[in-house]
């Protein structure tokens, strides 16, 4: 049976790049945790900025009542 995926998409506030990671929950939780907020940098500019998980994967957000 095929785990569910989830989408993460966010984009850099300084250049607009574009970043898009499809995980499985247990990804997601080794690679940011159950937080509000995640940590992300730019491949292209490297710079480090937050994202709201509601924004970035509202699916994941709601499913693990983040933003409760």
């Amino acid at each position: 049976m095929e785990k569910k995926k989830y989408t993460i998409k966010t984009a850099c506030p300084q250049c607009g790049c574009a970043m898009l990671t499809v995980l499985s929950p247990e990804e997601i939780k080794e690679k940011y945790g159950d937080v509000p907020n995640v940590e992300m940098e730019c491949g292209e500019c490297s710079l480090k900025y937050s994202s709201e998980m509601k924004t970035a994967c509202p699916e994941w957000d709601k499913e693990c009542k983040l933003g409760s």
